[in-house]
């Protein structure tokens, strides 16, 4: 077997350009085919990747002599044709339908059959495991040559054999994954092996490519074969020894700030003219903020790293789609779908028309997308309505079907509502219908899912299919067209390219040098075995790219101290760089600020006192005469000004519905009650006016379970309580009673409430009492009457009740679901406090008619959790209230 010839070529750090080294190659390489004999324009040049290939061949280009055929192993693969037509349930080139195959192999076998009807969501989980595992060893057995793969493929199983007790099933699932990928088709790939060049050059860079190196192995007694490494010896970072040129290093204060750092070392070296610059996303999500920063800089970026596509717009919309056609989805999802789309084929005014729907949903409490379908208005909105929720319902009336069908059937839907047209105008639109090959016709998605369209799904298990395809899609956009200033790139793809700078934020041990994470299903010991890179291969490819890239331009290297509570050291192999850069005498060089220091002025806001006589309500509430007096501008705000907050249109259970429900419950109790009885009775009537109630309500019945847990409890404590009151004395009278009352000198201005119940009372005296159900805080109730003049609501249902009492009157809170049991907080002399909140309101009202402005008051716990507080700015004020601007309100 004839050798084959290595030839290293290194560089000092700071020493020739990119440029000089590409020349430098291509000068070597036909040196060393001159001296071969080789005939240069019928020999092939592999690179690592495909950035490359354009700046290897301007430089062989400029030796004025025959070209080689210069690609990457994949692009001279393809160039070969198409490759083999999959069969059954062979191996796909994709994970979206390897995940659906997996499934279906795993399947086949009886723990899998068993495993998928006792635990779906596991099952789906172990199959995305396997997909991803196989895929890996098909990867890795390409670099095997053909002629070696069974040999290779036996080895795989002696390494991988049955394990039995803990571990057992992830081995079973490892084992199934290897013998999938080796019942798959040949890879593309193997045509390599059968191609004889005049020669085969590889450039080493970065680490050693394992199907080039193959390629040479088989090679190498028949053909000239030459490997030029340009990667620095293993235990030197900087290369041959030199004068250094030392990277500047910082370590920043808090993730904004070395995003804000990285953004500006981009900006200068943009300033000086010093582009591309290479952005190196170590850690994606600081890179995306650096991106923003540079994009509102107005520099143009170009991103080869891109971010999941299930987290654009376009596969939002998608996903929306596919919620709002649950049978169980409110109408929040139905609204969430159609906002999302820019506008409905035949249908004008689109937005206008989805408003007004919405609208009509809030009015009539619309909460279930299936009560619109037997909606009987005759409006434009109740009309669309109906029509999206027969799409909708189209698109999921089969409870199961095939993949193939369901994405048939997702496309003819797509279509109708919109929704394919306005992806396919949007970039990362044209990729959410290419990953799920909804721009091709149904024989193109029937080709791509051979053996895997016939899996079947319910529609949850669609969705949670289409959500794994696009998180598992990384988008791209494309580059700008006047060509990039920063290029985000990964380490392993910034070597040997044109970039004047690199700036690399994230470099601490978390993101560069970090520990390989273990593998699911795999043991570590098993990785050199299968072909698949260990940890060391792992660190020390990484460590050659960033070699390459100390070497190869100025270099400024960021980190933060915390990442999250976290506490962040500088990467390992920052501090092998620091040890290089001393022994040849220089530290590596502190960063020198790049940001521009601006001092900003402070423009702190005014406290607001708006003042509105004409727009005054005629009608004051308990809660506006409570906001009125916590606050004039929370007034203002939410009862002069009418500002809501809206709530979501959800079916959801919540802790109100649930304090609804018991006040309507124990009305009905009591009006059925017109006699008292046993408790025994009264707690099996107490039980089924809660059942009717929740029935009439709608209220679902899984959803209501806590709440009727809660209930259960409460309905023993109530009858104690009823029947020990009515022992004191006290009867019920009435329930959810309203009353109107006008000031008596502000006759134009009239209070009015419901109050929840009122009883009577003859010993021992005589009394009326109104009662307020809460089902919260007890502790609450007792701070309120423990200052009676605090108290608005009490004194407010009070001063309703004054003018019809027959008797004295006397108010309490009755706290229903207190842990010690009912209990009942007095509001001691209501009738003084309700004198006092007349006489206040009166004084205030006229005032405000008059003009008197409705100051922000900004203090006492109601400012906490105000919903007008983002109105008033309270965060921003200037000064504090100056005296007499309340004017004593």
């Amino acid at each position: 077997m004839a050798a084959i010839d290595h030839f290293p070529l290194e560089f000092p750090l700071g020493a020739p350009n990119v440029a000089a080294r590409w020349d430098a190659f291509a000068d070597q390489a036909m040196r060393w085919c001159a001296a071969q004999g080789v005939n240069l324009r019928d020999a092939v040049v592999l690179l690592p990747f495909a950035q490359l290939l354009a700046p290897a061949r301007a430089a062989f280009g400029g030796r004025g002599a025959w070209l080689p055929r210069i690609e990457t192993t994949q692009t001279l693969a393809r160039s070969l044709g198409p490759p083999a037509r999959r069969e059954g349930l062979q191996l796909a080139g994709d994970r979206a339908a390897n995940v659906l195959l997996a499934a279906q192999v795993l399947e086949a076998q009886g723990e899998g059959r068993r495993w998928a009807r006792r635990d779906p969501a596991g099952f789906e989980a172990a199959a995305r495991l396997v997909a991803e595992t196989a895929m890996q060893l098909a990867r890795a057995a390409a670099a095997v040559p053909p002629a070696r793969r069974a040999a290779h493929w036996d080895r795989a199983r002696s390494v991988l054999g049955p394990l039995p007790g803990p571990g057992g099933t992830e081995r079973w699932l490892a084992r199934t994954a290897l013998e999938w990928a080796a019942a798959s088709a040949a890879p593309p790939s193997d045509r390599l092996f059968a191609l004889r060049p005049s020669a085969w050059l590889v450039l080493q860079v970065g680490g050693p490519d394992p199907l080039a190196h193959a390629l040479l192995d088989v090679s190498a007694d028949a053909l000239p074969c030459l490997v030029v490494d340009a990667d620095p010896p293993p235990d030197r970072l900087l290369g041959a020894a030199g004068v250094p040129n030392a990277p500047g290093f910082a370590v920043c204060e808090s993730f904004e700030d070395e995003a804000q750092a990285a953004a500006a070392q981009v900006v200068a070296h943009a300033n000086r003219g010093e582009v591309p610059v290479a952005l190196v996303a170590l850690d994606r999500v600081l890179v995306r903020r650096v991106r923003a920063l540079l994009e509102a800089a107005g520099l143009a970026v170009a991103d080869e790293t891109g971010w999941r596509l299930s987290t654009t717009r376009a596969a939002a919309r998608l996903m929306a789609l596919l919620r709002a056609a649950d049978p169980e989805a409110g109408t929040d999802a139905l609204f969430d779908w159609l906002k999302g789309l820019p506008s409905w084929p035949g249908e004008g005014a689109y937005g206008e028309r989805v408003a007004a729907l919405e609208a009509a949903c809030r009015r009539g409490q619309v909460t279930r997308i299936g009560a619109l379908a037997q909606a009987t208005d005759d409006t434009p909105e109740a009309r669309f309505g109906a029509r999206a929720v027969v799409l909708l319902q189209h698109l999921a009336d089969a409870p199961v079907r095939g993949v193939a069908a369901w994405l048939d059937r997702l496309d003819e839907v797509a279509q109708a509502c919109g929704l394919a047209s306005a992806l396919q105008a949007d970039e990362a639109g044209r990729q959410v219908l290419a990953a799920l090959r909804l721009d091709a016709d149904a024989a193109g998605r029937a080709e791509w899912l051979r053996g895997a369209g016939e899996r079947m799904l319910d529609l949850a298990g669609l969705r949670a299919w289409i959500d794994g395809v696009l998180e598992a899609e990384t988008f791209r956009p494309s580059a700008p067209p006047g060509g990039a200033q920063v290029v985000i790139t990964p380490l392993a793809q910034s070597i040997w390219r044109p970039f004047a700078a690199f700036v690399m934020p994230g470099a601490s041990d978390r993101h560069l040098g970090a520990p390989v994470p273990l593998h699911a299903l795999l043991p570590a010991s098993a990785f050199e075995p299968l072909g698949l890179p260990d940890a060391a291969a792992v660190r020390r490819d990484e460590a050659a790219a960033f070699a390459q890239v100390v070497a190869s331009a100025p270099l400024t290297l960021l980190r933060r101290h915390l990442d999250g509570p976290e506490p962040l050291a500088d990467s390992v192999l920052v501090e092998r760089l620091r040890l290089e850069l001393a022994r040849h005498g220089r530290p590596l060089r502190a960063w020198q600020e790049a940001r521009e220091l601006r001092e900003d002025v402070p423009d702190p806001q005014p406290r607001p006192l708006p003042s509105a006589p004409g727009l005054l309500p005629a009608r004051l509430s308990a809660s506006a005469a409570e906001a009125l007096r916590d606050c004039p501008y929370r007034f203002f705000a939410l009862h002069v000004l009418k500002l809501r907050e809206v709530d979501e249109l959800d079916a959801e259970v919540e802790k109100r519905d649930y304090g609804t429900w018991l006040h309507d419950v124990l009305r009905d109790f009591h009006t059925a009650r017109t006699a008292p009885r046993a408790a025994h009775d009264d707690a099996v009537q107490l039980h089924a006016s809660g059942v009717a109630r929740r029935d009439a309500l709608g209220l679902d019945e899984a959803e209501f379970l806590p709440f009727a847990a809660s209930f259960a409890a409460f309905v023993p404590r109530y009858v104690e309580w009823l029947h020990r009151r009515e022992a004191e004395g006290a009867v019920w009278r009435d329930a959810e009673v309203e009353f109107v009352r006008p000031l008596p000198d502000l006759p134009q201005v009239e209070l009015h409430g419901r109050i929840d119940r009122i009883d009577t009372r003859e010993r021992p005296q005589p009394a009326e009492e109104l009662i307020d159900y809460k089902t919260g805080s007890a502790d609450k109730l007792r701070e309120k009457v423990r200052r009676p003049l605090e108290d608005t609501q009490l004194a407010f249902y009070a001063a309703l009740l004054q003018p019809h009492a027959q008797a004295p009157l006397r108010a309490m809170y009755l706290a229903l679901d207190a842990s010690r049991g009912i209990e009942e907080h007095e509001h001691e002399d209501v009738g003084r406090s309700a004198a006092a909140l007349v006489e206040g309101l009166t004084h205030d009202l006229v005032r405000l008619r008059g003009g008197a402005p409705m100051p922000a008051l900004g203090t006492g716990p109601s400012c906490t959790f105000c919903a007008a507080r983002g109105l008033c700015r309270r965060d921003h004020w200037a000064d504090p209230l100056v005296p007499g601007e309340e004017g004593d309100t």
